[in-house]
């Protein structure tokens, strides 16, 4: 079932979930089929198509590839790396904001071995010591097919987030999901699955003028 979302609210409100997947919930081959007939529609740099995508329903390896999420999450977010972190946040607003989503992050490292589904975005070949040029349409290419992944699952009622902490053991989950490691390059993690609702808001955002350039900089 789609949920028949205008153009303008599917892009502001396909937000990172992480506290409202429904883990019960299986997620069906058909509908993430669909996502990816999408994705593959994405802009790639000289129609190389260099890309694969790596979809797992299988509770065992969605398991397996969760723990080593979870373990590397909890590794590297400390309380005293929250405590040591927090300060550099900006305003009084940025750091509860950021706090609010470390908890949010902390949450999802505690459900990930749990999650029915995930999407593993990758590269053929691997960029170690490539130029930037190489970097860029590698980088650009399999960016916009996942994030078209992405809205096409919110417009599904399925949540995403994409991650990438797991790169730390990025082999253990090759092996895991067969992946080949020396020929193949993960991008990202992300769990899959229905939410909890399906009402999201536009994310908190600074202000345009931070960040917009018109005419020059």
């Amino acid at each position: 079932m789609k949920l028949e979302l205008g153009a303008d609210e599917l892009l502001s409100t396909t937000r990172s979930v992480r506290k409202r997947l429904d883990l019960e919930r299986a997620v069906g081959e058909e509908v993430l089929r669909e996502c990816l007939m999408l994705a593959l529609q994405a802009p790639t740099g000289s129609l190389r198509q260099d890309w694969h995508f790596v979809v797992s329903t299988d509770r065992e390896q969605c398991h397996e590839v969760g723990l080593i999420y979870q373990q590397v999450w909890k590794s590297m977010v400390t309380d005293d790396y929250l405590s040591s972190s927090v300060s550099h946040q900006g305003t009084e607003g940025d750091q509860e904001s950021w706090l609010n989503m470390m908890g949010s992050a902390r949450h999802l490292a505690e459900v990930f071995p749990d999650v029915p589904a995930i999407f593993v975005p990758c590269i053929s070949g691997r960029l170690d010591g490539a130029d930037a040029m190489t970097q860029a349409v590698k980088w650009g290419s399999i960016i916009q097919a996942a994030w078209s992944f992405m809205l096409a699952a919110r417009e599904r009622g399925l949540g995403t987030c994409w991650t990438t902490v797991h790169l730390q053991r990025e082999r253990e989950v090759a092996e895991v999901l067969g992946i080949p490691y020396d020929e193949v390059q993960q991008v990202a993690l992300s769990p899959i699955a229905y939410t909890d609702g399906t009402n999201f808001r536009p994310g908190r955002r600074k202000p345009d003028s931070k960040f917009v350039h018109i005419n020059g900089w």
